[in-house]
């Protein structure tokens, strides 16, 4: 089995499902005691938010690679960057270790694809849904990305991220609005709903809605730890 190298963190309230979901799944696949081979580095996220809001990726890159470079120094076998937003320095997070960081963008599209799924509607913080970064490694799929029509509608789907979610605060107004956004995209033609942001599985679950939605973090962790055992 390979040791998995977590930079969790960002928020430590969905770094709590990565390690449930993988040794849930190494345990199922496996049987009996078994568990995961798992290393975590969980950062100090009002730094990185505070880089986030500043502008200043370089320092958040340098954070994260340090922790990547720990991560491997301590034996990890490949990483995950357990955020979605923080995958804009993901190839700046790669250059600093020699094992693979699995990007959460392309573990998702590969679930798109086993789903048939060419259009898709992406929910997440700001970052995640206006810049390129992530939506290029979907549309390089050859997958049609759509986010919520209006500027107020990002603006809320960001604040219930950073001011609730990420503090453990679940409010049923925000899940109705939520679900609203999502009933809007479907309208307009997405096929499923990406979960783009790693606590908005905290708050939406299938049951809520027929639309499909794909949890990333379900998704990265998922696929990790099938890596850990069969790569």
């Amino acid at each position: 089995m390979k040791t998995i190298g977590l930079i969790g963190g960002m928020s430590w309230e969905s770094t709590v499902p990565y390690y449930q979901i993988i040794n849930e799944t190494v345990r199922e696949k496996l049987g009996g005691l078994h568990s995961a081979k798992i290393i975590l580095h969980s950062v100090e996220f009002d730094e990185i938010e505070r880089c986030q809001s500043m502008n200043q990726w370089d320092k958040a890159a340098d954070i994260l690679g340090s922790a990547a470079r720990g991560l491997e120094l301590a034996g990890a076998d490949f990483i995950l960057i357990c955020t979605n937003t923080m995958h804009k320095v993901f190839h700046e997070v790669q250059s600093f270790v020699s094992v693979p960081v699995y990007h959460i963008a392309e573990l998702t599209a590969d679930e798109l694809e086993k789903n048939a799924i060419a259009r898709v509607g992406l929910l997440g913080t700001k970052y995640t849904m206006k810049e390129d970064f992530y939506r290029k490694v979907l549309t390089d799929r050859h997958i049609d990305v759509l986010i919520p029509d209006s500027e107020e509608d990002i603006s809320l789907v960001n604040t219930v991220i950073f001011e609730e979610l990420c503090l453990g605060i679940i409010k049923d107004s925000s899940r109705r609005e939520y679900l609203r956004i999502i009933e809007d995209l479907t309208r307009r033609g997405a096929q499923g709903i990406i979960m783009g942001c790693t606590e908005i599985g905290l708050l939406v679950h299938q049951e809520d809605t027929d639309t499909p939605l794909f949890d990333t973090t379900y998704i990265h962790a998922k696929a990790a730890a099938e890596k850990a055992l069969t790569d």
